[in-house]
């Protein structure tokens, strides 16, 4: 059943230069169609209007040879009788006073022409002649003071059917000429206005490849590809961003992972340098798997934050002691030798029965903001690393400070964008991303990572985060 409307769909083209042209061919033809039936009807009236004024002129000719004045129609002769009386019926009232020569009683011209004369009023009608050639007929009443006639002439319409036939072919074949042209002129018009369009998509597709800054605007564009071109600006905006996060936490993913992994490779090469105790085999399998949890927690974490990124802002629930977080850090640390670690709190955090010093973050994600922190003070610390944790009203704040060279004035505006480093050549194999992210993964639960350029010496870093 549903055949017809199937093979349609597969009739139809597939392009849009195609489908518009069809449509403007459609269009086209039926615009032709009605103006061939209007100018053709036209043309056919106007041919019959002159055929009828055609017979009135001979009507008025045959009129003046005859006479109306006595009591009795008299046709008069004249010298172009033969040729007036061709195809000319004169009636007495409903008698028949002179017919053509070639007419014959009963023939259909003969009978339209006495139905004719019987109306006494002017009137006209198309007959077929006994070969079968329309004939037109039209009567005129002559009115004398005490007579009535009526002279019907007729007219052979074969040269003005043919003119009509002629006009009808002519205005078939200029359609079919107009078709072919509106087809072909659609298809070059639409292709070249698509032009445009396929240099952008392709422009748009090379550039989404490779995260490219280049934008189409809309300049120099009219308002239509204007807008479309800032349609695709939009999504290469988006697919950058995309392709942004997607490097961003690759980076940050390698970035975390290359602590644990580290300790995981130095177990295994002390494991193999030598024979070890069952307890020492024992330790290093802890150190291992302490070290892969940790690792699963980071990428659990991390992941979590680019979902919750992608969806939108959201803020990550829990609560946290930071406290036992900050102990569990400093711990599994790697402390360089002649560097003391000095953790400073709000005396009433320790005091029996007072209330935990608690941030409103996830456990995991207290660990990521403060670990590249606390990583980067013991790495460039030359004495001391100092932790604070204190409570403001309606936040936690926890500062990381050490005795180092601090941070140079020159490079204080790029501290925090993701791959910079200040100098990558200090021996570290740091790459730039760790207080990036700690600082995106604050902002993320509504609080702030941020720079003190004025301590001195050495360099702090403050963490503000919700209180739990």
């Amino acid at each position: 059943m549903n055949h017809a409307p199937r093979t349609l769909r597969r009739l139809a083209p597939r392009t849009l230069r195609g489908r518009l042209s069809l449509v403007a061919l459609t269009t086209a033809a039926l615009l032709m169609t009605v103006l061939t039936v209007v100018f053709n009807a036209v043309a056919d009236r106007h041919l019959r209007h002159q055929a009828d004024d055609e017979l009135r002129s001979r009507a008025a000719v045959v009129a003046t040879t005859v006479d109306t004045t006595g009591p009795a129609v008299r046709v008069l002769e004249s010298v172009n009788d033969r040729l007036l009386d061709a195809h000319v019926w004169i009636y007495a009232g409903n008698r028949l006073l002179e017919k053509p020569p070639s007419a014959t009683a009963g023939s259909p011209p003969t009978r339209a022409a006495d139905r004719l004369a019987a109306q006494g009023r002017h009137a006209c009608a198309t007959v077929g002649a006994p070969d079968h050639r329309p004939v037109r007929l039209c009567a005129q009443p002559l009115h004398g003071r005490r007579a009535t006639a009526t002279v019907v002439t007729a007219l052979d319409l074969t040269p003005y059917r043919s003119s009509a036939d002629a006009l009808l072919l002519g205005s078939l074949v200029l359609d079919a000429v107009m078709l072919g042209c509106t087809y072909v002129l659609t298809r070059l018009s639409v292709g070249r206005a698509l032009r445009p369009v396929r240099t952008m998509t392709d422009q748009a597709a090379q550039w989404s490849a490779v995260g490219s800054a280049e934008r189409f605007g809309n300049e120099q564009h009219p308002a239509e590809l204007a807008r479309l071109g800032t349609s695709l600006d939009t999504l290469l905006d988006r697919i950058r961003t995309v392709l942004r996060h997607e490097q961003q936490l690759t980076g940050e993913l390698s970035h975390e992972l290359r602590t644990p992994l580290t300790r995981i490779v130095m177990e295994l090469d002390w494991s193999r340098a030598r024979p070890r105790t069952d307890a020492e085999i024992h330790s290093t399998h802890e150190v291992i798997a302490e070290a892969a949890r940790s690792m699963r927690t980071i990428c659990d974490t991390l992941l979590t934050d680019a979902r919750e990124n992608a969806a939108g802002p959201a803020t990550a629930p829990g609560t946290t002691g930071v406290l036992p977080v900050l102990d569990r850090l400093l711990r599994d640390l790697v402390v360089p030798d002649g560097v003391k670690t000095v953790v400073e709190t709000d005396p009433t955090v320790r005091r029996a029965g007072a209330p935990a010093l608690e941030a409103g973050v996830a456990p995991a994600l207290l660990e990521r903001i403060l670990s590249p922190l606390l990583v980067n003070a013991f790495r460039y610390a030359h004495c001391q690393v100092t932790v604070s944790a204190r409570r403001v009203p309606g936040a936690v704040r926890i500062d990381v400070a050490d005795d180092g060279p601090g941070v140079s004035e020159a490079f204080v505006d790029e501290l925090f964008q993701p791959g910079r480093r200040a100098d990558p050549d200090d021996g570290h194999d740091g790459a730039g991303l760790g207080l990036s992210l700690a600082r995106r993964l604050a902002r993320a639960v509504g609080g702030e990572v941020s720079y003190d350029p004025g301590h001195r010496p050495g360099a702090r870093f403050t963490v503000g985060l919700p209180a739990g």
